[in-house]
């Protein structure tokens, strides 16, 4: 069971760190683990993260939670075809890089 939450990270330490896996666990989310030296399958490249980047590009704000409220906002206003699109093209390429027997695409 994983509360509908599914994580994607790279394998970078910090996120492979026992802590952290410690942590995902107790929240019941599942990690679905970044094939290694797979710079094909950022999850950077995915979703809203160049989008989001572009649109606050230029934004200043005094407060953490500024900067929260503005992403949310952001975040909410953008058409579910975004999410869908970016979910659709990883699950391209993931199928891809797992087909690939380790060669870049």
């Amino acid at each position: 069971m994983c509360n509908g939450v599914i994580i994607l990270h790279d394998n970078a330490r910090p996120h492979t760190a026992n802590a952290v896996k410690t942590t995902l666990q107790q929240f019941r989310w599942e990690t679905l683990e970044h094939l290694p030296y797979s710079p094909d399958l950022s999850p950077c490249d995915f979703h809203v993260c160049g989008p989001l980047k572009q649109a606050i590009l230029g934004h200043r704000f005094t407060t953490d939670d500024e900067v929260c409220d503005w992403v949310q906002a952001w975040i909410r206003q953008q058409p579910t075809s975004v999410f869908k699109d970016g979910i659709d093209r990883l699950e391209s390429q993931w199928g891809k890089r797992a087909n690939s027997f380790g060669d870049y695409f």
